[in-house]
């Protein structure tokens, strides 16, 4: 009986703050603006006109006609993300936010019949109901956009649902903590409580979130999601959350405030030299922050697993690498553990696959293996999906540095280290296993560049403006060039060869796989020419590159 009676309570607690008759609050000349509507959550796309002519864009995809009376199974391109954002709302709230703009009563009458035509054909756990209806994150995103509504109109459909949504809210079983879904479903929550006066709904939120965001944010500012352009994400939402806090009256805790701020540190970090985010995890590689502040260290090694380093600030001709260790993967991760990239004299040179979709197909699942990464393999062994890496050494100076990281990935040790030398531009790698494995390792290039050569250990790539650059392997401790280096562009089965520029994009670019080896692989990289000479005496490998010498020792598994 109990269970039976709660969604009615707290519909009759929503229904005596609102009340149960249709109607507009104000004429169209006298529409107030309210801070429940107005906000950077509204999306760009569709617009209103869009909506009145009954069309839909998301995610860049093609428009898709929805009619007056909204078919709300519609998944037209069987894509997850699509149907998410079509269940939100949050496009039916872009009309009432120009309604309290334009004074348009049309905007207002047709978001007010696409709501109620949700609630209407949605029911919990109906027959018809979409899939997508209740799932928790169209939960946490609609709710705000039905709150905006309901500052124009008092409705029993509307408090009723809005109740339902609380009390899905509140539910532990649904709360995803740690993780953006969770500051979105606070919010949420945290929105529903203030508007109707539900001390219980708020204080609720505002506990859970910051529980939530001393797990997503470390004390560095790195997000455990394994992803850096989800602290965008995060760093947005919680600037929501803690204004909503203080329009309620709240105060915000102060441990939400550092972890926000710190987020900023890691966003800077997280950001190549040419203003776009180095494509970690799920992360497009068209992300480009905007508007955060840099701080002075051009080196910064995060404990939960990245080291980012560069020549300078604000120089887009600047050095600049990551790489990857820390714990396993999770969330929005990929296996990508010992993997590099690196941005030299202007240019992307060593780049990370990216981040194509969600979408649970073979290319996406390929993005996410060792495979689409600048990893190291011991060959004849099994992966071992989520497993940690240890980053057990470090050297930082000011034009050189040198890491060495190791896990046990594949059943045995495996150790890399990667030393990057400023001023002339030099990455080096090297892969080691025990005696009696063998060691292969993948670079993927820009797809930008084209293969110029593959000959005697050395790939030579150029742009079309004919910039090169070289990728030297040789064998240790003999120092003897590498033979049957592969260069593979656009291969499909299996995949290889491919970058994901943008969402749903996939381009044709130079991976080179090197063959399996019982020595440890030095590789070196070297921009900005096709002539590189490296010589090996006594432990020391000495370079000529095109701005002059660049030397340094290999002792066992370390550079130096």
């Amino acid at each position: 009986m109990r269970r039976r009676t709660t969604p009615l309570i707290l519909s009759f607690i929503l229904l005596v703050t609102c009340g149960a008759a249709v109607g507009t609050a104000e004429a169209a000349d006298k529409v107030k603006r309210t801070a429940e509507c107005q906000g950077d959550w509204l999306p760009a796309t569709p617009t209103a006109p869009d909506i009145m002519n009954g069309e839909l864009e998301f995610l860049d995809l093609a428009p898709v006609k929805v009619g007056k009376d909204v078919n709300w199974r519609t998944d037209p391109y069987r894509n997850r993300s699509w149907s998410m954002v079509f269940h939100s709302l949050r496009w039916m709230g872009r009309l009432v936010a120009d309604y309290e703009t334009t004074g348009q009563t049309s905007y207002l009458t047709r978001a007010t019949e696409i709501a109620r035509d949700w609630v209407a054909d949605n029911p919990r756990r109906g027959a018809r109901t979409s899939p997508y209806a209740w799932q928790e994150h169209p939960i946490a995103l609609r709710a705000p956009a039905l709150v905006c509504l309901s500052k124009h109109v008092s409705a029993s459909w509307l408090t009723g649902s809005l109740a339902e949504h609380a009390k899905m809210l509140s539910d532990p079983s649904l709360y995803e903590k740690g993780h953006n879904h969770g500051i979105d479903q606070d919010i949420a929550l945290l929105g529903i409580g203030c508007r109707y006066g539900n001390s219980r709904w708020s204080g609720l939120a505002v506990k859970r979130l910051t529980e939530t965001v001393k797990l997503d944010v470390d004390s560095q500012g790195a997000l455990r999601e394994q992803a850096p352009r989800y602290a965008i994400y995060v760093y947005d939402r919680l600037k929501v959350a803690m204004d909503g806090m203080k329009a309620c009256g709240r105060k915000v805790p102060g441990e939400i405030t550092r972890r926000w701020e710190s987020l900023e540190d890691f966003i800077s970090h997280s950001t190549q030299p040419n203003g776009f985010m180095v494509p970690i995890g799920d992360g497009g590689a068209d992300v480009r922050p905007v508007g955060y502040d840099h701080p002075k260290k051009t080196v910064r090694v995060f404990g939960n697993g990245y080291v980012y380093g560069r020549t300078a600030w604000d120089k887009p001709e600047s050095a600049f690498y990551s790489i990857r260790f820390g714990p396993g993967q999770k969330y929005h991760g990929h296996e990508d553990h010992l993997g590099v990239t690196y941005y030299a004299q202007g240019r992307d040179v060593l780049v990370d696959v990216g981040f194509h979709s969600y979408e649970n197909n073979a290319y996406r699942r390929w993005t996410m293996s060792p495979e689409a990464h600048n990893t190291p393999s011991v060959v004849g062994a099994g992966f071992r999906n989520k497993t940690a890496t240890a980053l057990s050494k470090s050297s930082i100076g000011e034009s050189r540095q040198s890491y060495r990281l190791t896990d046990r990935a594949y059943g045995v040790p495996r150790t890399r280290s990667v030393l990057v030398n400023h001023e002339e531009d030099v990455m080096a790698v090297l892969d080691t296993v025990p005696r009696g494995s063998r060691v292969r390792n993948l670079w993927h290039f820009a797809p930008e560049l084209s293969t110029v050569s593959n000959s005697g250990g050395q790939v030579v790539v150029k742009d079309k403006v004919g910039w090169k650059a070289t990728l030297v392997q040789v064998a240790m401790p003999s120092c003897k060039p590498v033979s049957g280096l592969k260069v593979i562009r656009g291969q499909q089965s299996p995949y290889q060869g491919w970058v994901s520029p943008a969402y749903l994009q996939k381009q044709a670019a130079p991976a080179v796989v090197s063959p399996a080896s019982p020595d440890s692989l030095l590789t070196v990289v070297v921009p900005g020419t096709e002539k590189p000479s490296l010589s090996c005496a006594g432990g020391k490998v000495s370079l000529e590159t095109s701005r002059g010498t660049v030397s340094f020792r290999v002792s066992g598994s370390d550079l130096s």
